[in-house]
């Protein structure tokens, strides 16, 4: 039976930085473990071979790929966030899509009175929804 389970993201060389930039959005964030390569060591000195963060109390796991994939991240796969509040929605809408993409964009839905779906800089899906 399995002790955890944790979404697990596979950055390729962004991963500290995509870090940084939740810690700035999600206040109480935190950095639980980080392991970096070593000199002699499969990836570049320094890179994120594994690390474990928190983001609104949720555990995810990341990691920096030295290994060019044919794949990179998809919708398909999403974090879901409840914002507490419209302010909430709106910074976050916005931090999240710039430089990235909106798939919906913030407005009220019949499943919802406010909601977007975007995709940030590192390629991310996340949903927001005004709970």
């Amino acid at each position: 039976m399995a002790t955890s389970l944790q979404p697990f993201l596979m950055f390729e060389g962004r991963a500290e930085e995509a870090m940084s930039f939740y810690f700035s959005l999600f206040p109480g964030s935190e950095l639980i473990d980080i392991v970096r390569y070593g000199p002699g060591q499969p990836g570049p000195e320094g890179s994120v071979m594994k690390a474990v963060f928190s983001l609104s109390g949720q555990k995810i796991m990341c990691t920096d790929s030295f290994v060019k994939h044919a794949f990179t991240f998809t919708p398909a796969f999403s974090l879901f966030v409840e914002c507490e509040s419209e302010d909430e929605i709106v910074r976050l809408s916005a931090a999240l899509s710039d430089h990235g993409a909106v798939l919906m964009p913030l407005d009220s839905y019949g499943f919802s009175r406010r909601f977007a779906w975007v995709n940030d800089r590192y390629g991310i899906s996340w949903q927001l929804n005004l709970a």
